[in-house]
């Protein structure tokens, strides 16, 4: 008989191979990328069951799901790059629900022609940051579009989380009295990705926040028991996400200037672009509201916290039919902080 020859796969060329169309059709190509790519740095027990889905083990309590597409643009940005960004905008989103989050699914959107050096950087960044929040990503999908039909890469992240019995946070649970924290200095994100996009030279690098918070709320969760709401300010900043949280609770809230925790560097930015810090963008803060008894507890575990450092108790929620949000400033006077008007940065996240 005749030996049979064995066919030889060329490895992949990450060092200098781009993503071809065929990385998508779900052939040899497709198989190749996934087991020498994506599966060398999210390899964990779920996602090696190698099945269109994952089975996963059952948790007690409410599950949490959430989903977040991500575009920012640059993808690498100081601070952080897409893929980290999308581990982090997912976790919290489920974090900040009272959940512990668990797992994740990963959808790329590959542009033709994307380097494949910068794609393993973003799996690995994703992997890193995975490992850190405790989560695993346990399904995923690759899909390729025609060279100048995407932006290079797009990342779709789903997460699931377990809210332990007898939580239920809500933006609607907010009452009169109660009092509102953030976590820490607000605008890092958003002013970092538009001084890069923008190729603004300014004296001090301004890094993003973008992280995983994930510890904090667990702690907040467990510690808390007047915790009413969390809620990560991200599109839209703290003064949108402060206008959210008072429609749903039908409340109004009082803050005030001066306790609004915000870099100096990043204060100067705003002021040369023109823009308003409490509408900037964040990716590692959150909005924590509890009842004034359980106050200075609350701020103490934010600031035990290395990303919560800087935490600060900003205001309180206050009767008002109108919902309005208003911020007292350092001389004395009173100003409406609405809704964000437009769009102010674009392709933040």
């Amino acid at each position: 008989m005749q030996e049979k020859k064995k066919h030889y796969v060329r490895p992949l060329n990450i060092k200098n191979g781009k993503i071809e169309m065929n990385y998508g059709a779900g052939g040899k190509a497709s198989a190749q990328l996934i087991s020498e790519l994506f599966a060398k740095y999210f390899n964990n027990e779920y996602l090696m069951q190698g099945d269109d889905g994952a089975y996963l083990p059952a948790a007690e309590g409410h599950i949490v799901m959430a989903t977040d597409s991500h575009v920012v643009s640059p993808i690498f940005f100081s601070g952080g790059d897409i893929g980290s960004l999308s581990v982090h905008g997912t976790v919290n989103d489920v974090s900040v629900c009272g959940a512990k989050p668990l797992y994740l699914s990963a959808g790329f959107i590959l542009e033709e022609g994307f380097p494949l050096a910068d794609l393993e950087k973003i799996v690995k960044s994703m992997a890193e940051e995975a490992k850190k929040a405790g989560v695993y990503i346990v399904t995923g999908d690759t899909k390729v579009v025609e060279k100048g039909k995407g932006d290079g890469i797009y990342i779709n992240t789903t997460g699931v989380g377990v809210v332990p019995k007898g939580i239920h946070l809500s933006g609607a649970n907010c009452k009169p009295g109660d009092v509102i924290a953030v976590s820490g200095d607000i605008g890092d994100h958003g002013i970092a990705i538009m001084s890069q996009r923008a190729n603004l030279g300014f004296e001090t690098e301004i890094q993003s926040d973008s992280a995983s918070l994930n510890s904090m709320t667990e702690a907040l969760v467990k510690e808390i028991p007047s915790l009413r709401c969390m809620r990560d300010p991200t599109r839209g900043g703290l003064g949108t996400t402060l206008n959210e949280l008072a429609t749903q609770s039908k409340v109004g809230m009082k803050i005030e200037e001066a306790k609004i925790p915000v870099k100096e560097q990043v204060t100067a930015a705003c002021e040369f672009l023109g823009l308003d810090p409490l509408f900037v963008a964040n990716e590692g803060k959150l909005i924590a509201i509890c009842g004034p008894e359980d106050a200075e507890k609350m701020l103490e575990i934010m600031r035990a916290n290395p990303l919560g450092k800087n935490a600060q108790i900003i205001g309180t929620c206050v009767e008002d039919e109108n919902c309005f949000v208003q911020m007292e400033t350092p001389f004395g006077g009173t100003r409406m902080v609405d809704w964000l008007s437009g769009e102010q940065l674009p392709r933040i996240c």
